[in-house]
C-alpha cells in the first residue's frame, strides 16, 4: 500500500488544499493530512477546530487518515511508513523553501519521496493567509474556502 503525508498548517483548509487532496488520492493509496502544530505560528484556528473543518471536508472513507502532529514531518513519515510527502507549489517563489524542505527530508528520512503538485490554475494564487486578509474585512471568499470554512471565519471575525 503506497502511503503519502500532506502536512501544513490547514489555518483554514480552502479549495486549493482539496484540489491537491484529491490529486494526491489519485497517485496515493492512503493520505494522511497532517495538520501541524507548530509553536512558532499563531494560528487563527486552534489545532482542534482546523482537524475538524479538515475532516469535514475531505473523505471520510478509509483513505484519508486526519491527524495532528508536532515534531519532525521526517520522523512522521518513518513511523508511518510513508513513501512520499506531497507539497504544493502554487508559482516559483514557492519552490526554492519548498526544495530546501525536500532535501532535508530526504537527508532525514531517505526511503520517502517529496512529491510536488501543480493545483488547478484557478487555485494558484489561492492561500491561507490570504484568505484571512479576506476575509478579516468581510470580502468574498465563498468561492476560495468549503461553506462551512466561510461560515467559521465570519463567525471568527465577528460578522455572524
Amino acid at each position: 500500500m503506497k502511503i503519502a503525508i500532506y502536512p501544513g498548517s490547514f489555518d483554514p483548509i480552502t479549495n486549493g488544499h482539496l484540489d491537491l487532496i484529491h490529486r494526491g488520492l489519485l497517485l496515493f493509496d492512503r493520505l494522511i493530512i497532517a495538520i501541524a502544530d507548530n509553536p512558532d505560528k499563531k494560528p487563527l484556528f486552534s489545532n482542534n477546530e482546523r482537524l475538524e473543518m479538515v475532516k469535514a471536508n475531505t473523505d471520510a472513507s478509509n483513505r484519508i487518515e486526519v491527524m495532528i502532529f508536532e515534531g519532525l514531518l521526517a520522523n512522521l513519515a518513518e513511523e508511518r511508513n510513508a513513501c512520499a510527502i506531497i507539497r504544493g507549489l502554487r508559482a516559483v517563489s514557492d519552490f526554492e523553501f519548498e526544495f530546501q524542505m525536500a532535501l532535508m527530508n530526504r537527508r532525514l528520512a531517505p526511503q520517502t519521496e517529496t512529491v510536488f503538485l501543480m493545483p488547478f490554475e484557478k487555485y494558484t494564487y489561492l492561500s491561507s493567509s490570504l484568505i484571512k486578509d479576506i476575509a478579516r474585512f468581510n470580502g468574498d471568499i465563498a468561492n476560495f474556502v468549503p461553506e462551512m470554512v466561510e461560515r467559521k471565519l465570519k463567525e471568527k471575525f465577528g460578522f455572524l
